[in-house]
């Protein structure tokens, strides 16, 4: 009989060793895979990981309490994308996280298992990144900033503001058949504009873009247009160096270009899918399948007018365009 007893208590006292022991173990932390293209000096890439961060802390994650990151940086080197992408996948994070079209194809090479957000300006679809929009499938969800018909917004913009304007140029990633579809769809839009659309490719990783400028002034095309993948966003700097050098009006996809001194910029806020980016990063955290979140598309687009820079140009806005923008940098 004491033998029995002294079995149950013995026993009772492993148990509650054994629960106390597993109780005081830590937590695993989460760990979240950020790749991108850009660099890791370019303010914007800071104020969109700032974005994210404060998105995903009020969910209530606080860094280095219970959610950690790693970060990989390609600065502007595509081939190193790849390698960048393995590195993260050998780390085991718990989820990757892309922040443009390039950085979203590598990661989706790298892994079938891990989930992988992405926040691009491009179509998830066309790109080969999900089945559809809302049924994506596999390990791959996240947010586009892409909508139809950006491109013919965008030229037909710019010819309100330059109405004798002719020829008008785009800037084609060589590699981009999605994007060469947008300005094969625009052409149409073109011909009822009375403008000849004309097509300039660059490749990466070295673009001329200086070749590029002087076909346009050569040839007298009196506009540009551009899109924004990784291959010329990259770049942006140099591109509106060159805009303003060579006094060629162009109208760019998103703010920070008109921030940054183009002319005018239309498309959707590339900043704030940074926030909702958050909400898909606890969702999966709490077990929702990749395959089960729908890829978000922008609801609202933004016309910004830099003033600054048609001045510098000797540009008159019509008062009917600058009615339309949300904002006007004088």
């Amino acid at each position: 009989m004491k033998k029995n007893i002294f079995c149950i208590v013995f026993g009772a006292l492993l148990l509650a060793l054994s629960v106390r022991v597993e109780a005081q173990q830590p937590a695993k932390v989460p760990r979240i895979g950020i790749l991108t293209t850009g660099s890791v000096s370019d303010p914007r890439n800071a104020l969109s990981m700032d974005t994210l961060h404060q998105g995903l802390r009020d969910l209530g994650y606080v860094e280095g309490k219970n959610i950690n990151f790693e970060y990989r940086y390609a600065e502007g080197k595509f081939e190193q994308l790849p390698r960048l992408a393995e590195e993260l996948v050998r780390l085991k994070v718990d989820i990757l996280f892309a922040t443009d079209s390039a950085a979203a194809r590598a990661a989706k090479k790298s892994t079938t298992t891990i989930p992988v957000i992405i926040s691009i300006g491009g179509s998830p679809v066309a790109t080969g990144l999900v089945a559809s929009l809302a049924r994506p499938g596999g390990n791959v969800t996240g947010l586009t900033t892409d909508s139809p018909r950006l491109v013919e917004k965008r030229l037909g913009l710019l010819k309100e503001v330059l109405p004798e304007v002719s020829q008008i140029a785009f800037l084609l990633p060589a590699d981009s058949a999605n994007i060469k579809a947008r300005f094969d769809d625009a052409q149409a839009t073109a011909k009822i504009l009375g403008v000849k659309f004309q097509a300039l490719e660059v490749k990466a990783p070295n673009p001329d873009f200086e070749g590029a400028f002087r076909f346009m002034v050569k040839e007298r095309i009196g506009g540009l247009v551009t899109e924004g993948p990784p291959s010329i966003s990259f770049h942006r700097k140099r591109i509106l160096e060159l805009a303003a050098k060579n006094r060629i009006p162009a109208i760019h996809t998103a703010q920070e270009w008109a921030n940054a001194g183009g002319l005018m910029s239309y498309g959707a806020n590339t900043i704030e899918p940074y926030r909702r980016a958050a909400v898909f990063v606890d969702k999966i955290l709490k077990g929702t399948k990749p395959a089960d979140l729908p890829v978000e598309q922008p609801t609202k687009f933004e016309f910004v007018i830099n003033l600054k820079t048609a001045k510098a140009l000797n540009l008159t806005i019509p008062q009917s365009v600058l009615f339309r923008a949300d904002r006007v940098i004088k």
